[in-house]
């Protein structure tokens, strides 16, 4: 295996863990804000399991965009497997870190008994806007 087939497989990695990762730590600050939003106020559960699972898209789009690209010839391709991979990888990443954070903070304004469950959505969906270009620019590449 040379350094640019390596390259390739490393940049595939990055894609699918850095999309993982950034998933599993959204949900678990959007989970915890739910959890503790709970104790107050119980009756916003649905709402709070909604906003807790909307990080969780940016894995989806890893899964799928490493299925695009793991067919691809590494050995010819690699450096552009690894700059594709890196670049979607890191938004995937921040935009899961950053939707999990703005779902937190809806979560414990519906806990306090405001009525901000369709503006936390939309907040949300603003940081998934750029994991869905990332998801397109890998597709496209």
């Amino acid at each position: 295996m040379n350094t640019i087939e390596l390259l390739g497989y490393l940049g595939l990695a990055l894609m699918l863990g850095l999309s993982f990762v950034g998933s599993a730590i959204g949900t678990t600050i959007a989970g915890n804000a739910a959890e503790g939003a709970l104790k107050k106020n119980p009756d916003g559960a649905t709402n709070y399991m909604v906003l807790s699972a909307m990080p969780a898209s940016q894995g989806l789009y890893g899964f799928v965009a490493f299925f695009v690209w793991i067919g691809k010839d590494f050995a010819a391709d690699g450096l552009s497997i690894f700059a594709i991979g890196l670049a979607a990888g890191a938004a995937f990443f921040i935009s899961a870190l950053r939707q999990g954070q703005v779902c937190a903070n809806g979560i414990i304004g519906i806990s306090q008994g405001h009525d901000v469950f369709t503006k936390t959505l939309i907040y949300g969906a603003l940081p998934e806007l750029y994991a869905i270009l990332a998801f397109v620019a890998a597709f496209m590449a």
